[in-house]
């Protein structure tokens, strides 16, 4: 193997110390499996990871460091040519900072949800030179063959969640390249024990990665702006809503989640103040370690005023209307709860989530939820490509 300019700084046997065992490889998604993917909601008091020590450091001769938790610092002789990607969210912010041709690989491209780079201009992500890991199998052989620059992956969710272990995690280090990432979809796995980061901690960080910090702080003022204008006309007390698993199209149990949880895949609903019909209740929510089901009767119970049904983003809202809502509403419980009585019943929007996407999935919930206050694009299509592509 050629010499790497990518050095992982601290030893092997530190990193090793962080693994916590394997787990099940069924790890799910929202758009080429059936089966759910987030657990229940942490507390509030989560750790983030903010702080000056992680900062991006500059060294006299033109090198630079990042450092992320868990895998510590990474010091780079020049920005990363090819860098294999597990969670989509992560490519969507290379997309976001103009690095779109660096990504060598996704967890899966049905869970990309890269459709929305079609409404802005230059922007795009070709999805046939990314490798597809879930359909090449998660392993230190498929890894290693993509030979990339950086896996921009959280160790730890390979040796958790598939067949690897911290030895192959040292390998692949030691032949291909250094790890940097962090689990930022969710935060109630019990093996993620260390700090969280935001999605504009994480997205940040991959601008120090790429060396793109300016178009990062314009996105960042960009998305401020967008979401403060939004913000601005929805009530400080949203709808109760409940967000659940529901694959296929005429679903009669579903996987229940913490709507108010924690984690990058939540902010849309966070944004727009939506309340959770669930968490207060007696249903379990999903976890690493329960995988509860409810049904219709139990959903009456609750009797969300709006439910979100993720498994469907590769359908159309009229596909979605005609398929799921239709269903319930011709079914003799499901038809009693408020949401489905008054169609207000959506697709639950992407398991993994990056900045481009969550923009595009704030602005449609907004409209869904309230379209007394909110209809057409939020957002100006040609200001957001121009951040991206000037």
């Amino acid at each position: 193997m050629r010499r790497r300019r990518f050095i992982k700084a601290g030893s092997a046997a530190a990193l090793a110390g962080l693994f916590a065992g394997c787990a099940s490889p069924n790890e799910g998604g929202d758009a080429t499996t059936e089966a759910p993917t987030e657990t229940t909601a942490a507390a509030d008091t989560t750790t983030t990871a903010a702080e000056t020590s992680d900062d991006e450091t500059t060294t006299e001769t033109g090198s630079y460091s990042v450092s992320m938790t868990p895998t510590g610092e990474v010091e780079f002789d020049s920005v990363p040519q090819d860098i294999a990607v597990y969670m989509p969210g992560y490519a969507d912010m290379l997309v976001a900072l103009g690095h779109s041709d660096a990504i060598a690989s996704v967890g899966q491209k049905g869970r990309f949800h890269s459709h929305v780079y079609d409404e802005l201009d230059g922007v795009d992500a070709d999805e046939s030179e990314m490798v597809d890991l879930i359909e090449q199998g998660i392993s230190r052989e498929t890894l290693l063959n993509l030979d990339p620059d950086l896996f921009l992956v959280d160790p730890n969710w390979l040796t958790n969640v598939f067949e690897l272990s911290s030895e192959d995690v040292e390998f692949l280090e030691e032949r291909a390249a250094p790890f940097l990432g962090n689990t930022i979809f969710r935060r109630t796995d019990a093996w993620h024990d260390y700090d969280y980061y935001t999605l504009y901690e994480a997205f940040e960080k991959v601008s120090q990665v790429v060396q793109e910090q300016e178009r990062y702080e314009a996105f960042k003022s960009y998305h401020d702006d967008v979401v403060d204008r939004i913000a601005a006309d929805v009530p400080s007390e949203g709808p109760r809503g409940a967000l659940v698993w529901g694959g296929s199209n005429q679903p009669t149990e579903f996987s229940p989640y913490h709507l108010s949880g924690e984690g990058a895949n939540k902010k849309s609903f966070h944004d727009l103040n939506v309340r959770d019909a669930i968490a207060n209740s007696d249903v379990e929510a999903l976890s690493e370690s329960q995988r509860s089901k409810i049904d219709y009767e139990t959903l009456l119970e609750l009797d969300p005023e709006v439910l979100f049904v993720r498994g469907h983003e590769a359908k159309t809202p009229e596909e979605f209307e005609t398929t799921v809502l239709s269903f319930m509403q011709d079914h003799d419980t499901a038809s009693r709860i408020t949401a489905v009585e008054n169609g207000d019943v959506y697709r639950g929007g992407p398991i993994f989530m990056g900045p481009i996407q969550h923009l595009f999935l704030t602005e449609r919930f907004a409209t869904e939820l309230y379209p007394e206050s909110f209809s057409g694009d939020l957002f100006d299509r040609g200001e957001l490509a121009s951040i991206i592509t000037s």
